[in-house]
């Protein structure tokens, strides 16, 4: 019986964050270990339909870098990567819609229907949802930089209760091949354009962690440049961070990088006092 108190009483813990979050919109970006370890799969999926059916409105945009380097790796073309981003050319674009728009998109969509959910998998080409040019003219090839995100696409869905499950590929015009978006950039500016009240990054790290790789809980911007300028932040942290960033100056309210190798990692940070991660300011 004890245990099952307590059970009453973690639940009514939480009553005050779903009373709080009920109808506003919360956008996760998916990815890392969350995306790739089945358990973790599964406790993502259900995180997800519980906010989903407590009246709270989850967008989830994925990730996949994993598999289409074991796609690029089968085909034996190769991709590198600078500033945390891969360079893209018309042969790895080719890789990147097929493993992002078909393979993840799909398998995210039908697990979170399998749960009990209403989801809906479409990339940014769909009603030329996302639309894109060349980031830093070119400099990575086929990676863009969002130029418009038409929200009414996203609002049509969730009006009829559909959860929307997005791969990170932009529109880039007629007879255009689209462009690889990364999915942190893209989850800020859907965010954005969304005037979402959270915004939730999924990493296989605690969060920021400073030199003694201790977690570094809250920050702010001038904190961020400084981590940035003597290399604390790094790699793929930088895109991840210009993101929390970018969506706080649009008007998000709240930016978070979280461990997604932590079960229920999402819960933890909308329904508990203390949350999980770091919360960038």
């Amino acid at each position: 019986m004890e245990e099952k108190i307590q059970q009453a009483r973690i639940l009514m813990d939480a009553l005050p964050y779903i009373r709080l979050f009920n109808k506003k919109t919360i956008v996760i970006k998916y990815g890392g270990s969350a995306q790739e370890v089945p358990a973790l799969r599964e406790k993502f999926t259900q995180d997800v339909v519980l906010l989903y059916l407590v009246g709270i409105k989850p967008i989830i945009v994925h990730g996949g870098g994993k598999k289409i380097n074991n796609l690029l790796d089968k085909l034996a073309i190769n991709s590198h990567f600078v500033d945390g981003l891969r360079v893209t050319d018309d042969e790895i674009m080719e890789v990147v819609e097929m493993v992002l728009g078909g393979h993840i998109n799909k398998e995210i969509t039908n697990l979170l229907n399998f749960n009990g959910a209403k989801a809906i998998g479409i990339t940014g080409k769909d009603a030329s949802f996302m639309q894109a040019r060349a980031l830093e003219n070119g400099k990575y090839g086929l990676v863009g930089e969002i130029t418009h995100v038409r929200r009414s696409v996203i609002d049509d869905l969730v009006a009829q209760n559909f959860i929307p499950v997005i791969a990170p590929i932009a529109a880039g015009g007629s007879n255009h091949p689209g462009f690889n978006v990364n999915a942190d950039l893209a989850a800020s500016e859907i965010a954005v354009a969304l005037n979402a009240e959270k915004i939730i990054f999924l990493t296989d790290t605690t969060g920021i962690l400073d030199k003694e790789k201790k977690l570094l809980s809250v920050l702010n911007q001038e904190d961020i440049k400084a981590l940035k300028r003597n290399g604390t932040i790094h790699g793929g942290m930088i895109p991840k961070t210009d993101a929390c960033l970018a969506s706080l100056q649009g008007g998000v309210k709240s930016a978070h990088i979280i461990d997604g190798r932590i079960e229920h990692s999402i819960l933890l940070e909308l329904f508990t006092s203390d949350g999980i991660g770091t919360n960038i300011k």
